[in-house]
């Protein structure tokens, strides 16, 4: 029975903090941006944390039609985005996907996201055993014009060029 409070206990700390994990792999911290009227896309920024070596290779939504990996890259002056099918999770290391340049974006929104409201998440990871770990996220939807936490200075536009 003490088991079981304890567990309850953990569980309840984690939803508090905005933590989600499975075997091994803790995302915290999920957030977008609400939407503005006829906006159909969204970035997503998190921290992760595997205790073992393992990537970010996709996710999904039921809140759109799909999901694809970023990366953000200065290049003369230019910001550009360009998907990519992996993100990198050294083991024990945190990675902040907003401060590291990465994120999750949106596509195909069903309805416009509201100030609020949360977004359900399945990450998919590969462990470096080869093992995919799923992950439910719920991203918490934050005022449109709210500017990232830890975000370096630029790096979160919802108005850019593919």
């Amino acid at each position: 029975m003490k088991k079981i409070i304890k567990l309850c206990g953990l569980l309840g700390l984690l939803l508090v903090n905005g933590a989600f994990a499975a075997d091994g792999v803790r995302v915290e911290g999920a957030w977008s941006r609400a939407t503005a009227p006829g906006q159909n896309v969204a970035m997503v920024d998190m921290s992760i944390v595997s205790d073992k070596s393992a990537s970010l290779v996709g996710a999904s939504s039921p809140a759109c039609s799909s999901i694809e990996i970023h990366s953000m890259t200065h290049d003369n002056g230019m910001m550009k985005m360009r998907q990519v099918q992996s993100v990198e999770l050294p083991a024990g290391e945190r990675v902040a996907l907003g401060k590291s340049g990465y994120h999750l974006m949106l596509l195909g929104l069903k309805q416009p996201l509201a100030q609020g409201e949360t977004v359900p998440l399945t990450l998919n990871f590969k462990l470096a055993d080869k093992a995919v770990v799923k992950v439910e996220v719920k991203a918490e939807v934050r005022p449109l014009t709210e500017v990232a936490p830890n975000a370096d200075e630029g790096m979160h536009h919802h108005h850019m060029h593919h």
